[in-house]
């Protein structure tokens, strides 16, 4: 209730629960750990923020960014555009989601830095770009759930997200260059 009035913040209201929880004997501090995280996708996000640090860092976002440059030619910002979603949406099919969107957005920056336009339609790909793990049974876990008891082959997920990517590269590229223009 305090969170829904705005009277704290929602993440301080879900501890706050958790921690009632452990209090009145609900649930065991064994039970809370076990449940609170998934410890294998926390430790990979743990490991690609310093992946995608270190990209920006040691100049190989501005490397690949200079690539795709180059290889775009004189493209208009929506090919590059397009380029961006894409490349982030296969990168999710093989990658955790949010480890996806770490690595690609120091790219996103460079690669609106070396068109001199805003950053923000780029980093919008990305992220639209990161939630589109369709084609693969690894590119998002609820897809990795539904794998066995739904009595599916790496196949489905390519007959049935392939389309679906299109239609978000047909509806997203048009919107991100209308309310983010450049």
């Amino acid at each position: 209730g305090l969170a829904a009035t705005g009277m704290i913040a929602t993440q301080v209201a879900f501890a706050g629960g958790a921690l009632l929880m452990i209090v009145a004997g609900l649930m065991s501090p064994r039970e809370a750990y076990e449940a609170g995280a998934v410890w294998p996708i926390v430790i990979l996000l743990g490991a690609m923020i310093p992946v995608g640090m270190t990209l920006e860092s040691t100049g190989g976002a501005q490397r690949v960014a200079d690539g795709l440059l180059a290889f775009a030619g004189q493209s208009s910002p929506a090919v590059i555009l397009i380029i961006v979603l894409v490349g982030t949406m296969f990168l999710s099919d093989v990658i955790n989601t949010a480890a996806a969107a770490i690595l690609m957005a120091p790219i996103a920056i460079d690669l609106s830095a070396g068109l001199g336009t805003s950053s923000d339609p780029f980093l919008m790909a990305v992220a639209i770009g990161a939630s589109s793990a369709f084609l693969t049974p690894i590119g998002h876990q609820s897809n990795t759930l539904v794998l066995g008891p739904g009595g599916y082959r790496s196949g489905d997920y390519w007959r049935m997200g392939l389309p679906l990517d299109l239609i978000i590269v047909a509806v997203a590229i048009p919107l991100l260059l209308v309310v983010w223009p450049r």
